[in-house]
């Protein structure tokens, strides 16, 4: 599955899925190994996971100034997930 669909708009994923198919089982694990950004679960503490369901999203009308909004835009896809996280780091800070 290269093509995935989120609302209306459609749009082509990077994964190579004919390169990934053709990989054996060492050639993956050993990239996973050498990824610096991945996590192995053997690596993990699963004594102390804790599941986490998130709240329902709202959507809301919300000004906000032009520079700040392009800047966010300027990063790509997801900039409203990106401003709710800062959002959300904020709160946490003030609890």
């Amino acid at each position: 599955m290269s093509e995935k669909s989120i609302g209306k708009t459609k749009y082509k994923g990077k994964t190579d899925w004919a390169r990934l198919r053709a990989m054996t089982e060492e050639e993956i694990e050993r990239n996973a190994r050498q990824d610096p950004d991945s996590l192995l679960l053997e690596d993990c503490d699963m004594s102390t996971l804790k599941v986490f369901v998130p709240p329902p999203k709202r959507l809301v009308s919300l000004r906000v100034d032009s520079d700040v909004l392009e800047w966010f835009r300027k990063k790509g896809k997801g900039y409203q997930t990106r401003i709710n996280a800062v959002l959300r780091a904020y709160v946490n800070a003030q609890k």
